[in-house]
């Protein structure tokens, strides 16, 4: 007997049916039904298509791969368009990939906009360990839900969501005690391997980075990491609410509580720190710096609420910060992961302050510090921040609420907006400066 796969809404009749009408053995997709919605498999968009071959089934764990192929692919896909980078130090190319239905608490969103953290471009240059490839990164989504799994009871089609990448299985202590930055079990919304990749091409599965995989016109995405938003949210501004606001504001008001009339440093003005710089405006800081070396971002952090700025390349940057700060800041946070500027980010705190590090360094970055007597005397913090300690859930909807009310500043965030195809030209333009953040939102 056939091992039984789940496959959303799609019957085994209707799957039949399309067999014998159309006298393949691969799965034609009939349309599926969402209420009163019917949605169409989208047209081919005359890209090379990655079509799935049985060389996937060596990529199975050894209690599957006794199943025929047509058991193991996921029936009921869709053609879309995604940039695939094939690993480390390799390119982004839009390819043609093939995206399965939502199963279980599955949710498949069209993609109407999805940003360029700095943090893909990491992974994709640098061996961290965590992705296999080839891969589909990307994990700041904002858009529309086009269909739901059996499972789903929190989304429905037409729904606006924006995706943030702290996947947490809901269950575990951490979880239940809103610690979801903390989950215990998080890659329990992940599918198992009998069931199929969410998406796949020749060679096998394509790896969907941090569970979204959003440089792709659309995504399978499991309801823990969407949130819904109100529809008169601009995707592009809403885009940014899953990484880039939770990270930097969720820094600034979860994990150092700012109060009203404290000291703020901010190393590094991309779009995670400006984000710090806003929520600490927002808290009441009376003294916000921003340090760094573009020029222009410095300009553009007063926008963002910060009362000082220091060229990081004009003097020595400890020093005139602990000027500004009158000896020290409460509360500095490093945004940017080099050695270096972590090391200042402790020294910019006064006694009894704290210096918190949201950038993600290289693999084998270290940090030194001197241990001696002065340590205990001064008593201040050091503390690495994941996400903001974000609970997204809870979180997302008070920021999409605040930027409403004009009080968190999101358009300035967006520098330009691209196409799925200029992924790497836009990077490059990252690193050339002057640039917050590209979103992609023609695909």
């Amino acid at each position: 007997m056939r091992a039984a796969i789940p496959t959303g809404n799609i019957t085994v009749p209707q799957r039949a049916l399309a067999r014998r009408e159309y006298g393949t053995r691969r799965p034609v997709t009939p349309a599926v039904q969402h209420g009163r919605r019917t949605l169409p498999r989208r047209k081919s968009s005359g890209l090379p298509t990655l079509r799935f071959r049985a060389p996937f089934l060596r990529s199975l764990p050894p209690a599957v791969t006794h199943l025929a192929v047509r058991d193991v692919i996921p029936e009921g896909v869709e053609n879309v368009k995604a940039s695939v980078c094939a690993g480390i130090g390799q390119p982004f190319e839009t390819q043609e990939v093939e995206i399965a239905s939502p199963q279980g608490r599955e949710v498949l969103v069209e993609v109407r906009a999805s940003g360029l953290c700095h943090s893909d471009l990491h992974l994709a240059q640098n061996e961290f360990g965590l992705l296999s490839w080839p891969a589909v990164l990307g994990h700041e989504v904002a858009g529309v839900v086009s269909a739901v799994g059996p499972d789903v009871a929190e989304f429905q089609p037409g729904d606006h969501v924006v995706a943030c990448l702290i996947q947490f299985c809901g269950r575990c202590s951490n979880c239940l005690t809103g610690r979801t930055y903390q989950c215990l079990i998080p890659d329990a919304g992940n599918r198992a391997g009998s069931e199929g990749p969410r998406i796949f091409g020749e060679a096998g599965p394509v790896f969907q980075g941090y569970g979204i995989g959003g440089f792709a016109e659309q995504a399978l995405i499991h309801e823990n990491q969407l949130v819904a938003v109100p529809k008169d949210l601009p995707f592009s501004a809403a885009a940014l609410l899953g990484c880039a606001v939770v990270t930097g504001a969720g820094s600034v008001i979860n994990a150092a509580k700012v109060r009203v009339g404290e000291s703020v440093v901010v190393i590094g003005t991309g779009g995670v720190g400006l984000n710090a710089i806003s929520a600490a405006h927002v808290s009441g800081a009376t003294r916000i710096v921003a340090v760094d070396v573009d020029l222009e971002k410095l300009e553009l952090a007063r926008k963002f609420g910060a009362t000082d700025v220091v060229h990081a390349q004009a003097s020595d940057t400890v020093e005139q910060v602990l000027a500004i700060t009158n000896g020290g800041a409460d509360h500095v946070f490093e945004v940017i992961g080099l050695a270096l500027t972590q090391a200042q980010s402790y020294d910019m705190a006064r006694v009894g302050g704290a210096a918190y590090l949201l950038g993600v360094g290289k693999p084998g970055t270290t940090l030194e510090l001197d241990s001696s007597v002065k340590v205990l005397h001064r008593q201040k913090s050091l503390q690495g921040v994941n996400m903001g300690m974000t609970n997204p859930k809870t979180d997302i909807p008070i920021y999409a609420e605040l930027y409403r009310q004009g009080r968190l500043n999101l358009d300035d965030l967006v520098s330009q907006e691209i196409g799925l195809g200029d992924i790497n030209d836009a990077y490059r333009d990252l690193a050339k400066g002057g640039i917050v953040r590209s979103v992609i939102t023609s695909f």
